[in-house]
């Protein structure tokens, strides 16, 4: 890969992309869904991945389990795969390099994206079948 602050999108045939390394971020996670416009929750706090979505129709928050009381709509259980980055905004193709070997798998996955990379969680029991087929579409994953 190229030198310098961003990855750089390279081919290696039509329909593959350049290995990824890829991290498993220790901390179960949830998703979870709160009623539209609602604030940040205190127990969201931010440490390890956190993230929050507004739309018209709902709040959806991502953080770790151990954080989220009892109750509500959660769906606990995931663990998530971060690209190394920083990544240009301009990258095409990094999503679909990691879900399209996860789908092949069949594999769900929930995405989020920051600025500087991509996070990509799958169900804790979906874990050793997703680093199989990643590490066979040529990825490189590392912890667990």
């Amino acid at each position: 890969m190229p030198s310098g602050r961003f990855a750089q999108p390279e081919s290696t045939g039509p329909g593959r992309s350049v290995p990824l390394d890829l991290s498993i971020l220790p901390d179960e996670l949830s998703v979870c869904r709160l009623p539209a416009r609602s604030e940040m929750p205190a127990w969201a706090v931010p440490g390890g991945l956190t993230s929050m979505s507004w739309t018209a129709d709902e709040t959806s928050v991502v953080c770790a389990s151990s954080a989220v009381p009892a109750g509500g709509q959660v769906d606990a259980g995931w663990r998530a795969f971060v690209v190394a980055g920083p990544l240009a905004l301009s990258l095409t193709g990094v999503l679909l390099s990691i879900a399209q070997p996860l789908a092949d798998a069949g594999i769900g996955v929930f995405a989020v994206s920051t600025h500087d990379t991509d996070y990509v969680l799958v169900k804790q029991t979906s874990l050793d079948a997703a680093i199989a087929a990643l590490t066979a579409f040529g990825h490189r994953v590392s912890g667990k």
